[in-house]
Formats: structure tokens, C-alpha cells, sequence
């Protein structure tokens, strides 16, 4: 049997596996909070996993691997804004969402939340960010369907079309069935299966390179400045590495997971799991890359083309090409997972945020599950559609979508939860000044001084704020609500 057939077995292994969590979730779905919030029961592994994968994407195996095979640690900047900005989101959103959503009309999305949370009665707050989850999050689905194009055309030689409709119909089936159970119950296992890979290649793979030592003097024999995290930075880069972390506040397929954990309780375990995954996983990343980096050195006569596969090729040089196939499978897994996750937030604003709202609708429950399948597949489908023609432009709106979440939804979380004297008419102007400046700095030249996102959550929390203090009216409901979520938090956290 060749290398391929036993790789190929793994895939498709993995590939079954997920269906049928998809199965077994729909089987535990009966109404609009269980598809779409999985009935506010997962556990904080779940959650805390749920979370890590689909954030991180394939840009953990193969982006930043590839980047520090290139550059040396100098790019692990990135990495360390990400891990302090996640942090973060756990300590201070993620027990205060949790009952703050509840508290709040049970709201089941984040435009919802906003709508319920400022009294909106016209709604204009939850259409205006259900419609931007839905346009950035169908180019954001696009974006990882043409990643699970490229996989299989090179991991399999298949062509690009047939990597993009399998990828496709296995995420779609799984998504579409079982809605947010099923989308947080793969995302666990995907996300386990990432973190064994990410352990467990840097393990072996320093036996290859003679241990530490020899591996450290083989990767200076490269490049000297390779192990600094300072020899060939710059302050601007630093800053904007950084900065990423401040995305996370504001990106709904990720703190979706605080609305659906079991109980406020269960979040402090939540963060210590996830970012103990992350951390772990991240250090995997940089010594799968560092270890690339001496062992390609020792060994002359070897070569690699592409840096970003760096993880894929010491998985099969180290391993069985079976055991290869799992690495394979955990690549991916990390598009696969953000894909999903993506899918059930964009058809929950389709459904709860825009179709609710416009048409003031009160079907029952199983109607709108109905429409909450009908809208992944629409979702699917229009970005398989845009996804068809592979198109750089799209992979490279992953940073840029980035920045527009964490800069248009950041403040306004952070601000709704914390200052009770934000109103919706600052929120919505916050929210507009942060997505428009981002769109502005992103498709000029000074995106290449400075990530956008930087601006773009200054000026939205500095707008915010400002509108709020001057078209402030005291709302008895809101102060009550308010006041509970506190009561509540200290009560049970």
C-alpha cells in the first residue's frame, strides 16, 4: 500500500468521525437556543477547546510554523498578543457575558445581546451587526474553504475543486445537522487532535537533530538572530503583533462559547484549560518550525519548498505514513473547525439578528431550526461560490476581518459590560467609526506600518464613549439588569 492510501485512510477516518458527531449532536437538538447555543450546556473543556480551535485555524500548523522557519522567533510576537489577549477575553468577558446574556432577555447572540441590553427598540443596532457578521463571515468561510482546497491538491494531488467540495459537503452535513453542538463537539476533538500533534513532533523530532544542544547550534549555523525574539524586530511590528490580541474581544464565533458554558462557575476552569492548550500548542508550533530549521540543515541532500508546510513534512519524515495521515488530519482539522464555527454565528444573525428583527417574526421553535439549517446551507453555498476560483484576496481577508470584529464589536462588549452609562446610539456610532477606519487604514499604504485593527478600536472606544456621555438617559430596566449581572457574578463566580 502506498504512503498516500495509508494517509488517505486517516483522513477519511477522521472525516466519517466528525459526521457522526454531527449526528449525535442532532439527536440532543430540539429548539432555536440548542442549535444555535447548544442549550447553554457545555463543559469547560468544551468550551475552553471549542474556543482554541476555531480561533486558531490552520495559521497554527502552517502559518506560524512557517513563519518562524523563515524569520526565527522574531515572529513569535504575534503569538504572545494572541495568548495575553485571550487571557484576557477569559478573565474579564467570558463570566460577565455569560450572565449578563441570560440576565438579559436570554440573549442567544451578540447582536441580540445588544439589542436587549441597550433597550433598542427600533433594532437598528442588532440588524446593523447581524449584517456585518454576516458579510465578513461569508468571506471568512470562503477564505477557509479555499485552505481545504489547497490541502488536498497538495497533500493528495487531487484537484483544487474536488479538495474545495469535500472539505465543503463534510463541514456542511456535520454543521447543518447538529448546529452549535455539533460545531463545539468537533471543534474538542479537532482541537485535541491538533495539540497531540503540535506535542508530540517536536518530541521526536529532536531525536532526529541530535538533542538540544546540537539542534541550538545547527539552527545559529542558519541565522544567527534565529532564537531572538528582539535582533530584527521593530517597535511598530511589535506593537501591531501585539495588537492582536485586542481582536479577540470583539470576534463572535469565539465568545459565543462564554454565552453556552454551563454555569459562570465553570469559566474559571474554562480559561485555565484553554489557555494551557494554547500556550502548549503555540510553543509545539515554534519547535516543530525550529526543529524544521536544524534538521533541514543537517541533512543537505533534503529540501523544502513551501516553509508553511514545514509541519506536514517532519510529520511524515518522523512517522508511519498512517501516523502521517493523523498529522495531516490535524492540519485539517484547524481549517475545518473555524469553518463551522463561522458557519452556525453567520446563519444564527441570519436567522435571530436580521430575519427576526425585519419580519417581527413569533414561528415556533422548530420553524426557526428549520430556517437555522436553511441559512447554513445559503451561507455555504454563497461562499463555496466565492470560494471556487481560488483567490489570494480572500485568504489575506482573514487579517483584515480580524481587525474589523475586534475593532467594531471589541469596545462595545467591553463597554456594555462594564460602564452602564453606554447607550445603543454610542454603540452604534462606535461600531460604524471602527469598521469604516479599519476598512480605510487596511486598504492603504499604513497598514503596512501599523495593524489596523490599533486605530480602529482606539477611535471606536474613544467614540463610544464620548456619544454615550452625551446622549446618556438613565433606563430603570437597564440599571436593574445591570445591577443583577453584578449581584449574580458575585454570588456565583
Amino acid at each position: 500500500m502506498s504512503e498516500n492510501s495509508y494517509q488517505l485512510i486517516a483522513i477519511l477516518i477522521y472525516l466519517a468521525g466528525m459526521v457522526l458527531i454531527g449526528w449525535y449532536a442532532y439527536r440532543r437538538t430540539s429548539n432555536l437556543n440548542d442549535y444555535m447555543l447548544g442549550g447553554r450546556g457545555l463543559g469547560p473543556a468544551v468550551s475552553a477547546l471549542s474556543a482554541g480551535a476555531s480561533d486558531m485555524s490552520q495559521w497554527l500548523l502552517m502559518g506560524l510554523p512557517g513563519a518562524i522557519y523563515v524569520s526565527g522567533l522574531v515572529e513569535g510576537w504575534l503569538a504572545i498578543g494572541l495568548t495575553i489577549g485571550a487571557w484576557l477575553n477569559w478573565y474579564f468577558v467570558a463570566p460577565r457575558l455569560r450572565v449578563y446574556t441570560q440576565v438579559s432577555n436570554n440573549s442567544i447572540t451578540i447582536p441580540s445581546f445588544f439589542d436587549n441590553r441597550f433597550k433598542d427598540n427600533s433594532q437598528i443596532l442588532r440588524i446593523v451587526s447581524g449584517i456585518i457578521i454576516l458579510v465578513y463571515f461569508t468571506f471568512y468561510v470562503s477564505s477557509g474553504l479555499v485552505a481545504g482546497g489547497v490541502f488536498f491538491e497538495s497533500s493528495f494531488g487531487y484537484s483544487y475543486h474536488t479538495g474545495l467540495l469535500i472539505v465543503a459537503a463534510v463541514v456542511i452535513t456535520y454543521t447543518l445537522i447538529g448546529g452549535f453542538l455539533a460545531v463545539s463537539y468537533t471543534d474538542f476533538v479537532q482541537g485535541l487532535i491538533m495539540f497531540l500533534a503540535l506535542i508530540i513532533i517536536p518530541i521526536f523530532g529532536l531525536s532526529l537533530t541530535g538533542g538540544f544542544e546540537s539542534t541550538v547550534e545547527s539552527i545559529r549555523t542558519v541565522n544567527p538572530n534565529m532564537l531572538s525574539f528582539f535582533a530584527t524586530a521593530s517597535l511598530t511590528g511589535v506593537i501591531s503583533s501585539l495588537a492582536w490580541g485586542l481582536g479577540y474581544f470583539g470576534q463572535p464565533h469565539i465568545i459565543v462559547r462564554f454565552m453556552a458554558i454551563k454555569s459562570v462557575k465553570e469559566t474559571k476552569s474554562a480559561r485555565r484549560i484553554g489557555i494551557g492548550w494554547m500556550i502548549l500548542a503555540l510553543i509545539g508550533a515554534a519547535l516543530t518550525a525550529l526543529i524544521g530549521v536544524a534538521y533541514f540543515q543537517q541533512n543537505v541532500d533534503a529540501s523544502l519548498t513551501d516553509p508553511e508546510a514545514i509541519f506536514i513534512v517532519m510529520g511524515q519524515i518522523i512517522f508511519h505514513p498512517f501516523l502521517a495521515g493523523i498529522m495531516l488530519a490535524a492540519v485539517l482539522a484547524a481549517i475545518m473547525s473555524t469553518i463551522s464555527s463561522q458557519l452556525i454565528v453567520t446563519s444564527s444573525a441570519l436567522v435571530e439578528d436580521i430575519y427576526k428583527a425585519v419580519f417581527r417574526s413569533n414561528a415556533s421553535e422548530k420553524t426557526y431550526v428549520i430556517l437555522g439549517r436553511i441559512a447554513v446551507l445559503v451561507v455555504s453555498l454563497t461562499a463555496l461560490v466565492f470560494a471556487w476560483q481560488k483567490n489570494d484576496t480572500i485568504l489575506s481577508l482573514v487579517s483584515f476581518a480580524w481587525a474589523g470584529f475586534g475593532a467594531a464589536f471589541g469596545p462595545i462588549i467591553l463597554l456594555s459590560l462594564y460602564w452602564r452609562r453606554i447607550t445603543g446610539t454610542g454603540a452604534l456610532w462606535g461600531m460604524s467609526v471602527g469598521a469604516v477606519t479599519v476598512f480605510v487604514w487596511g486598504n492603504t499604504g499604513l497598514s503596512d506600518v501599523l495593524y489596523e485593527i490599533v486605530p480602529g478600536f482606539i477611535l471606536s472606544l474613544l467614540v463610544t464613549y464620548i456619544v454615550s456621555l452625551v446622549t446618556y438617559k438613565p433606563n430603570k430596566e437597564v440599571e436593574v439588569e445591570f445591577d443583577k449581572t453584578i449581584k449574580l457574578l458575585k454570588k456565583k463566580y
